[in-house]
Formats: C-alpha cells, sequence, structure tokens
C-alpha cells in the first residue's frame, strides 16, 4: 500500500494520505492522548503505542498524526507509514465506536442562525481546514457568540487563532449578522 504525507500548517503535524476512505463522510474521530482512545480504536491505540506520538486524528481520506515535541519526524514517519499501511491492508474498521460531540443547549428563537452557522461551516470552512489535516466542530452559539473546536493538526497550530478570528469569525459575521464573535473551546 502507497501511503503519501504532506506537511500541514502545524509543524508538529503530519498527514498520511492512504488513498482511501479512512472515516465515513462528515465524520472525523480525535484522539488527543492515549487515554482518549479507550477502546474506540484499534489503529489509534497503536499509533500511540509508537514513542513519540502526541495526537491522533482520522478525517474522511487522511490520517493527522501530531508528534511529542522531543520527537523528530524523521524517526517518527517510517513508523506511523507502517502501522498505517499494516493495519489498513487488514480491512478492519479504523473507528469501533464514535465519540458523541457536545454542543451546548441552543436557546429558543435560535435555531434558524445555528442551522446557517452549521451549513456555512461544513460548506466553506470544514473542507479548507481538511486540506490542513484538521477539522472544526461547533459547540454552540448564545448571545452572538459561536463556540468552536479545533481538532486534528488544527488543535495547536500556530495560525489556528488567526483562522479562528479573521477566517471563520469574518466569514459567519458576513453571512449571518447575528454572529457577533467567535471562540475556541477545548475538547
Amino acid at each position: 500500500m502507497f501511503i503519501e504525507t504532506e506537511d500541514t500548517p502545524n509543524p508538529a503535524t503530519l498527514k498520511f494520505l492512504p488513498g482511501r476512505e479512512i472515516m465515513a463522510s462528515g465524520a472525523t474521530a480525535d484522539f488527543i492522548s492515549p487515554d482518549s482512545v479507550a477502546g474506540r480504536s484499534h489503529l489509534a491505540e497503536l499509533l500511540f503505542d509508537l514513542d513519540g506520538v502526541a495526537r491522533v486524528f482520522f478525517g474522511n481520506d487522511f490520517v493527522a498524526v501530531t508528534r511529542a515535541d522531543a520527537t523528530e519526524w524523521e524517526a517518527l514517519r517510517p513508523q506511523v507509514l507502517s502501522v498505517l499501511a499494516d493495519y489498513l491492508s487488514t480491512g478492519q474498521p479504523v473507528v469501533e465506536s464514535e465519540a458523541l460531540v457536545v454542543e451546548d443547549l441552543i436557546a429558543p428563537g435560535d435555531e434558524e442562525i445555528v442551522q446557517q452557522i452549521k451549513e456555512l461551516l461544513d460548506t466553506r470552512v470544514r473542507p479548507a481546514v481538511a486540506g490542513d489535516g484538521g477539522d472544526i466542530v461547533f459547540r454552540g452559539y448564545r448571545d452572538g457568540v459561536v463556540r468552536l473546536t479545533m481538532q486534528g493538526a488544527c488543535s495547536g497550530c500556530p495560525s489556528s487563532r488567526a483562522t479562528l478570528k479573521h477566517g471563520v469569525e469574518n466569514m459567519l459575521r458576513h453571512y449571518v449578522p447575528e454572529v457577533v464573535s467567535v471562540e475556541q473551546v477545548e475538547a
């Protein structure tokens, strides 16, 4: 199996492209530590078993792996490639059970605004963010403030704050006048 690698804007994260579907369209899985796997993904467990893997993210057609600060990609990349090739050739599912994203309760009267926000995120933002090896997940909306979580390569990326404030916030404010600001919420 041939797996391509791609740099991301986050220097600690590499994007691995196996040329096949990893997660169903629109679904993602973000494992922020070995403790977050908890039997949900054997592949994530195998990747965390490698010395130096700090985070694992599954997108539609890629796996983004974040290395620990003290680890260099020259040593870790071939190990990740080997684990991915071996596991994906078995045909086993990548994720056994998905974690539910907990959203804030929507205030009465905000349903239409939230629907507009989610549609813009799904059609304009998430595809671009996936291109960089990550995802952005809606967590809530109240009093003009949109709450989002950055995942994968985007979490901890030096440019993620700029992406949220100058990209996502400006776009949402343009199309949904009720939006005042965007804030990042940790997973």
